[in-house]
């Protein structure tokens, strides 16, 4: 369906999804005006939720779909799209925020944290911003955002913050899961659209990407945690052992590391991990006093925010495939870090490896871009809603503000420009 000359689709698309990204911006709106009409407060509030806004608006452009073009068309263009994402990171944020797998992660943060030279609460702080993103280049980024905003969430958020850290730890977060996965060649959704085209492999990634990626990652962790070690050292001791929950014993959590493992081993394929997903499901009934709450709605809500952003996606290439040609390479770097922050960055790196001919110049230009901006908006990057998800009820009226992200994550970006321009 999509074309270098725009059809009236394409069009009324681009116009859909223009809307949709205004309205991410402006969801704080929706709450006033749920506080003004309170008739209708429970509407306005859904649309206030950002989770929301792109599930939202891919229905009004099914529906004008259905009338502009007729259902075999509109049902034709919903069947091309894949959906294994949206389905991935539902069965991701699961399984990793399951209690088993936060104990294990928390005991490792822990262990490593008494190495540190620092106080424990500033050193797990640091361990949160720094080896859990890293760890994205392994268990997928989507899982390692998980983990880390439940465990920021836990030891930090629920001790009340201030705004200022809320925000400059959420945006350092951004950033680093973001540049965090391209240690490898398979957990960074970015770089899982070009891996096979481009035929990257895991050795390539890391001495062209990760080893730049993993010291904007340091610094930037670094940084936040140095600027406001005095109120994480306040704030962080209490929320750090966690063991009030019961200690969960060693072959739950190997099953639960187990259907981790092989969740990931088959990232493409939505037939297997589902089944496993319901095995899962099963395992955690079966031993409920080693269970927490599963966050399924924070997931579904997740799933549906990227289901919605593939739907609109998928007729932007008119538009982003003609941006992103004939660009030089270090210009193309800035296109796509700024283009990333309205778009998704996997679906532009996909749209870019569509262009023939390219240079590798504009193939690491491209990359280095899409993974750069990826902390800029909740937008920006797929493992995004679902930190914003978890870390959402602890910010001021259970709200984050769209430009305070953007602004929390603009110095962590620039740190990651440095790294993979300069180094």
């Amino acid at each position: 369906m999509a074309s270098l000359t725009p059809n009236t689709v394409e069009i009324i698309a681009a116009v859909v999804f223009a809307v949709a990204v205004m309205h991410t911006f402006s969801t704080g709106l929706f709450a006033q005006l749920g506080a003004l009409y309170p008739r209708h407060a429970g509407l306005w509030h859904l649309l206030g939720e950002v989770e929301v806004v792109f599930g939202f608006w891919a229905l009004v452009l099914v529906v004008i779909m259905f009338f502009v073009t007729g259902r075999a068309e509109t049902v034709h263009y919903l069947d091309g799209r894949n959906y294994t994402e949206p389905m991935f990171v539902f069965v991701i944020m699961v399984i990793a925020a399951s209690r088993p797998i936060l104990q294990a992660v928390l005991a490792l943060v822990q262990k490593l944290a008494q190495l540190l030279p620092v106080r424990d609460a500033l050193a797990v702080y640091f361990l949160c911003l720094s080896l859990v993103p890293l760890l994205g280049s392994f268990i997928t980024e989507p899982a390692a955002m998980t983990l880390a905003a439940i465990l920021l969430r836990n030891s930090f958020f629920s001790n009340h913050l201030g705004t200022r850290l809320q925000y400059a730890s959420l945006g350092v977060l951004f950033v680093n899961v973001s540049i965090g996965g391209t240690l490898t060649s398979f957990a960074a959704p970015p770089v899982l659209m070009v891996a096979a085209t481009w035929h990257w492999d895991t050795a390539y990634m890391f001495t062209h990407f990760g080893w730049k990626a993993a010291v904007a990652v340091i610094v930037n962790a670094a940084a936040v945690t140095w600027i406001f070690r005095h109120e994480i050292a306040e704030r962080g001791p209490s929320a750090v052992t966690g063991k009030d929950q019961g200690w969960v014993p060693l072959p739950v959590v190997a099953v639960h590391a187990a259907f981790l493992f092989l969740v990931v081993v088959f990232v493409h394929h939505s037939t297997i991990f589902m089944g496993l997903f319901l095995f899962f499901l099963g395992f955690t009934h079966a031993y409920q006093r080693y269970q927490d709450r599963l966050i399924l709605r924070e997931g579904l809500m997740v799933s549906f925010f990227l289901a919605g952003l593939v739907t609109l996606g998928g007729l932007q290439q008119w538009w982003l495939e003609s941006t992103l040609a004939n660009v030089e390479a270090t210009p193309l770097y800035f296109i796509a870090t700024a283009l990333t922050a309205v778009t998704d960055n996997a679906a532009l790196t996909y749209l870019g490896s569509l262009v023939e001919g390219v240079s590798p110049q504009f193939k690491y230009a491209l990359v280095a871009g899409a993974v750069t901006g990826g902390g800029l908006t909740v937008i920006a990057n797929a493992p995004n809603p679902a930190g914003f998800s978890i870390l959402k009820p602890y910010f001021r009226d259970e709200a984050i503000s769209a430009s305070g992200l953007f602004a929390a994550a603009f110095l962590p970006t620039c740190v990651a420009i440095l790294a993979f321009q300069v180094l």
